[in-house]
């Protein structure tokens, strides 16, 4: 038997494992293990390697923001910005048809911006919202299914967890993915209100009014969200703005979180060494999540599995857009048995050189020429009028600078293998955002939907067919935000600096 076969045929032990309820981390490894010793004929290579790739996985500097937000939502939760930001959500739009369902939504979003993970976000905002949907006659399953939406909101609006494994995984700028996904974020909040507009008209019955709040409780409630501003504007601006790295944001934003929790009165002793606990257990699941999957994916690339799907992709002639098509469905597919963080592990390895082989080629030569010129010009080059009138109306035309022009405002190395580098990143970019995107639908997707089952433990009276029936509205809405970005990839990238 070929080591491809035995790679190919890795896949369905992986998921009988799985499906047999071991932990993905564990089954991970397990198979990988196995099958190293299958194709190495013996057990030394396979020690050697879980010697080797333990520290080669864990000495990832980047990795260490993992806990860092995990501590930030913990000590967030602990100040009370969940409740500063629902109620303030709630004053402008509770009035509303389906106005307290929105307040969700939209609290969801702003807690997501300082916790970056999913299910954290599911959680602490189901504790905060639920009573009040209750309290105001919305339908058990609308509800659940509200919250268990906007909980996915979490790992879409910078900083996100999955964000910065995407980023570790592929080598790219873990900054630049967080502006990209930022767009996309508001996107996914104005679709789910959208959704909730449109389904309490159509079931007038799955929601209740609220009275309006009086303006000056309204701007009192406002106020109460400036440590979120806070939080977000220092670290999200603070990387953009290079004050500091992904990591020591990470690091500043716990640290801000923390003292505003401790002046707020919701961290003491007892409640830091709980922080610190659970972070410590979510950082561990993750982590060995990692390991089980570095350990695995090395053994696929041993099988050269990757290579040859890539190379197999390629030589059958399919189009670019064709091929994304077949790997989001398929992330679609999973999405319904497996957790976020596992898809990513799992099958980034492989379809990430796939993505590569493929030709998008979203910039040309004379938009690159005019990306270098307006830094040029924004660094202050200094021409001859000549010169610069020239440059302008070749700017103007849309076409590519000239030998003279490129020397003229300093540009180097603006090449064809500039472009293809600046094409490349462009797609990993736009791809990591898609994949986030389509990821993010499996965790509101039956039959295992993660954040479904969170919302559902909360509120164990709504029967889960309920939540299952409501959720539909809100997948669609994500679906149509796929075919949007993929059909313009620009919404994505047009902020990033190439």
């Amino acid at each position: 038997m070929s080591d491809i076969t035995i790679g190919i045929l890795s896949f369905p032990a992986l998921l009988a494992l799985i499906f047999l309820r071991v932990p993905i981390g564990l089954a991970m490894f397990l198979t990988g293990l196995a099958g190293l010793i299958w194709v190495t004929g013996g057990s030394l290579v396979p020690l050697a390697r879980l010697e080797t790739e333990t520290y080669t996985t864990f000495a990832s500097y980047s990795l260490s923001i993992i806990p860092m937000f995990l501590l930030m939502g913990h000590f967030a939760t602990l100040g009370g910005m969940s409740q500063a930001l629902f109620k303030a959500a709630e004053g402008f739009l509770g009035h509303r048809k389906g106005g307290v369902a929105m307040a969700a939504i939209g609290s969801s979003a702003g807690f997501g911006a300082i916790c970056g993970s999913s299910l954290a976000t599911a959680a602490t905002m189901s504790r905060v919202a639920l009573p009040e949907l209750k309290r105001y006659g919305y339908a058990g399953g609308f509800s659940t299914a509200t919250l268990a939406a906007g909980g996915t909101l979490g790992i879409l609006i910078p900083p996100s967890v999955v964000l910065v494994i995407y980023a570790i995984l592929t080598e790219q700028n873990i900054a630049k993915l967080f502006l990209a996904a930022f767009i996309p974020g508001i996107m996914a909040a104005i679709g789910y209100v959208i959704v909730i507009s449109i389904y309490v008209r159509v079931n007038p019955g799955s929601a209740g009014l609220r009275p309006p709040m009086p303006w000056g409780e309204r701007m009192a409630a406002l106020v109460k969200i400036w440590p979120v501003l806070l939080v977000f504007g220092l670290v999200v601006g603070g990387i953009y703005a290079g004050w500091f790295t992904p990591t020591e944001g990470a690091a500043v934003g716990a640290f801000g979180t923390g003292l505003i929790a401790w002046v707020n009165g919701g961290l003491t002793r007892a409640t830091l060494a709980e922080s610190f606990i659970v972070t410590a257990r979510s950082s561990a699941m993750i982590f060995f999540i990692i390991f089980g999957a570095a350990f695995y994916n090395g053994f696929l690339a041993l099988t050269q599995v990757p290579q040859s799907l890539a190379e197999f992709v390629g030589a059958q002639g399919y189009a670019p857009f064709m091929v994304l098509l077949i790997i989001l469905c398929f992330y679609l597919i999973l999405g319904c048995v497996m957790d976020s963080l596992s898809m990513i592990l799992l099958t980034i390895p492989i379809f990430w050189p796939v993505m590569m082989e493929l030709d998008f080629n979203f910039i040309t030569m004379a938009e690159l020429h005019a990306m270098r010129a307006a830094e040029a010009f924004r660094a202050g080059v200094e021409l001859a009028p000549d010169m610069l009138r020239s440059i302008e109306q070749t700017l103007a035309a849309g076409a590519e600078l000239t030998r003279e022009q490129i020397r003229a405002l300093g540009l180097r190395r603006v090449n064809a293998l500039a472009l293809e580098r600046a094409n490349l990143e462009l797609t990993a970019i736009w791809f990591g955002i898609l994949v986030l995107i389509v990821v993010e639908v499996g965790l509101i997707t039956p039959p295992v939907g993660m954040n479904l089952f969170v919302i559902s433990a909360m509120d164990p009276k709504t029967r889960i067919t309920d939540t299952y029936r409501a959720v539909l509205p809100f997948v669609a809405s994500d679906l149509v935000r796929v075919g949007i970005l993929v059909a313009f990839p620009a919404i994505t990238y047009f902020l990033i600096p190439v």
